[in-house]
């Protein structure tokens, strides 16, 4: 019954200390709709773990050695951790940072509070991971018929079976860059399984215009129609794939004050986009054929690679104007030509003149 108590509390004082949100949100702007919620803001700070900054981390071991890093190596320079623990230390720091007083929350608590927090995270990024997994399961058919098109043979909106190698749309999309899914031999591999394709052999869809140059794998990698649909999808409002902004319900972005697009969320787009083309059926971390664990981490370890650092700069620069083009500097600064830019200019030359008058 103590125990019983003790957890009711800490639940209670959970609530209260994970409300801030990582991103200030302004009085001055119009927020979601707000409807009554009874889960666990814990379970709901989770949800966007998952989806923005590591979808398959085990939380409680995430939190036991983040704990230990930031105590018993407290004084321990960062750079002298290994490449393994310096990236783990950054998730964990990332994880504190989507609710401000979770590190006070889980400084001061037992434990046995620990496992509950960590578990009520963990809840949070599962679920979501499985809605997620379910409805693009239906919506990718959507965005991989042509246009006034439909596809042969028809694809069920619910059924994965007739997905993967074993279609020509989704084999062609799911083949990897690099081999000719229009080479007799090479599809004919590919689909009764001579042709073991690894997580880290990236499919062709994640290509702009599912296009690889072999001399400039950079050219398009992350850029795809396809991947913008999916982000959409998943992040801002399922109109919003059609560029129709007719949603009466807010996106998970601006649920969880998210306004620029994380390399994590990228990565977890392009994996649940890669499962939804494919024929498994339960989406696993590791199943062998799907390997999606493994796809999942070859492209964020890319993308965190400080060798790779001007591309991926560029990358996230494109992203943000695909996403949130109205919350990005440039699009704050007044329209060139207008009244309020020349008022600005006036103002600017007003004040460089009287600075010039000697006193």
């Amino acid at each position: 019954m103590a125990g019983n108590n003790q957890q009711s509390r800490h639940a209670s004082s959970s609530e209260s200390s994970v409300a801030q949100k990582r991103t200030h949100s302004s009085a001055l702007e119009l927020g979601p709709r707000k409807k009554q919620s009874t889960q666990d803001p814990l379970v709901h700070h989770g949800r966007h773990f998952g989806c923005a900054v590591h979808a398959f981390c085990n939380v409680q071991t995430l939190i036991s050695n983040g704990i230990t890093l930031m105590g018993e190596r407290d004084d321990e320079p960062e750079e002298d951790l290994m490449v393994v623990e310096r990236r783990e230390y950054a998730v964990f720091r990332e994880l504190l940072q989507m609710a401000p007083r979770l590190e006070a929350c889980i400084m001061d608590s037992s434990e046995e509070e620990v496992i509950l927090i960590a578990d009520l995270i963990q809840k949070g990024a599962n679920g979501a991971r499985a809605d997620d997994t379910k409805g693009m399961k239906s919506a990718i058919i959507d965005w991989i018929t042509p246009k006034g098109q439909s596809l042969n043979p028809h694809i069920p909106r619910n059924v994965k079976s007739g997905r993967g190698f074993n279609h020509e749309r989704t084999g062609a999309l799911l083949c990897p860059a690099g081999l000719d899914w229009n080479n007799t031999e090479t599809r004919t591999k590919l689909v009764n399984g001579q042709i073991q394709v690894a997580g880290d052999q990236w499919p062709v869809f994640l290509y702009a215009n599912y296009w690889y140059d072999p001399e400039d794998p950079w050219n398009g990698l992350l850029r795809s129609g396809l991947l913008v649909s999916a982000l959409k999808h998943i992040f801002t409002s399922l109109s919003s794939v059609d560029q129709e902004p007719k949603a009466t319900r807010s996106g998970n972005a601006h649920i969880h004050g998210m306004r620029f697009v994380t390399k994590a969320s990228i990565t977890y787009v392009a994996t649940q986009a890669h499962f939804s083309l494919t024929s498994a059926q339960v989406f696993s971390r590791t199943d062998l054929v799907t390997n999606s664990e493994h796809f999942y981490n070859s492209i964020l370890e890319l993308l965190d690679d400080p060798e790779e650092k001007d591309e991926v700069d560029q990358l996230l620069i494109w992203w943000n104007r695909q996403v949130f083009p109205l919350y990005s500097d440039m699009e704050r600064m007044p329209s060139k030509n207008s009244a309020l830019a020349r008022i600005c200019q006036k103002h600017a030359e007003y004040t460089e003149s009287a600075a010039s008058v000697p006193t």
